[in-house]
């Protein structure tokens, strides 16, 4: 096993080092942080704009190899550098990493549990009125954008608090008013992540549903269901024990990667909810011409790539016993 994993880490590590080289090739070439300064009122003078960039390894007046190389020796002694207006990349991460982790942890896991479970259920009810209800609704949400959804819920939620004359629903921002009682910031942020958590699991859950009935499909109308339900095992047993154990190795695979990238995934709930992680961090840099922060998120969202190709391989690796780790 650890021969195994040494050689896929080995593997997705230099594809890391190349995607994350790439990346900084593409961004300080495509990118150009000195167009923040032409703007300014009153103008700023070129030589302390061309001194700060220097600063920050931002200059387009040093050459992009002699830059690259200054990059990477700083992230081998763990420094991601700045952003042109000297913001440090690496406690943008780490801080906005912990804002993705609250908002995305329970949304993500809990949506795909649900969809495994609702989409196992559909499948063993085919073309039932239950099956085609949960199918109808599950490809209108899945068809309508996700900005879209998080938009609806807003609306849908001032109804609600208008209607009650109360504030239970909370839905900008991380933290508001934190009142004066017992547990109150605790409560306060259980509020604001109560409807992007509700958004991240109806978008999740219907289309994990959608994956996880079309493999149960596949699974129960195989040779070894139909064997097994010949010798005389209950239909419970031979759905359970044969068919959904078949049915979750992709989706163990499909796991293992939602659950790693959740960090960068949920861009437009984060956009439209104000929550400072990392999605929206990632269209902040783009935006602000921040080629070290750029780069910072790629090589973030990489290694949550990494994290979740080596769990995929042990997964499938435990559901299929027909794979050898060698």
């Amino acid at each position: 096993m650890l021969r195994y994993i040494g050689k896929r880490l080995l593997n997705y590590v230099v594809l890391l080092y190349v995607a994350v080289s790439l990346t900084y090739f593409l961004a300080a070439t495509q990118l150009n942080p000195r167009a923040l300064f032409a703007l300014r009122q009153p103008p700023i003078p070129p030589q302390i704009v061309e001194a700060q960039l220097r600063q920050y390894n931002l200059s387009d007046q040093v050459p992009l190899l002699e830059r690259y190389w200054i990059w990477l020796t700083g992230v081998f002694h763990g420094d991601w550098g700045y952003s042109p207006l000297g913001v440090s990349v690496a406690e943008q991460i780490s801080t906005r990493m912990w804002v993705s982790l609250r908002l995305l942890l329970i949304g993500t896991l809990a949506g795909i549990l649900i969809g495994v479970a609702v989409g196992a259920w559909t499948a063993t009810r085919q073309y039932m009125p239950s099956d085609r209800t949960i199918t109808a609704l599950s490809l209108l949400i899945i068809s309508t954008p996700a900005f879209v959804v998080g938009t609806v819920t807003q609306m849908m939620a001032i109804s609600v608090n208008n209607a009650t004359g109360s504030r239970f629903f909370e839905f900008i921002g991380e933290t508001g008013d934190v009142g004066n009682y017992p547990l109150a910031d605790l409560v306060d942020r259980a509020q604001h992540l109560l409807l992007p958590t509700l958004v991240l699991i109806l978008l999740g859950a219907t289309s994990m549903s959608r994956i996880q009935r079309n493999l149960m499909l596949d699974s129960l109308g195989a040779d070894f269901v139909r064997t097994a339900r010949a010798k005389g095992l209950r239909q419970s047993k031979a759905v359970m024990k044969h068919a959904l154990r078949t049915a979750l190795i992709p989706t163990g695979t499909y796991l293992a990667y939602s659950v790693a990238t959740m960090f960068v995934g949920a861009t437009f709930t984060e956009r439209i909810f104000s929550f400072p992680g990392i999605g929206q961090y990632g269209v902040d840099t783009i935006t602000n011409r921040d080629v070290n922060g750029v780069v910072a998120v790629t090589a973030f969202a990489g290694v949550c790539v990494l994290v979740g190709g080596i769990l995929s391989d042990i997964m499938v690796a435990i559901l299929d016993p027909r794979v050898r780790l060698a």
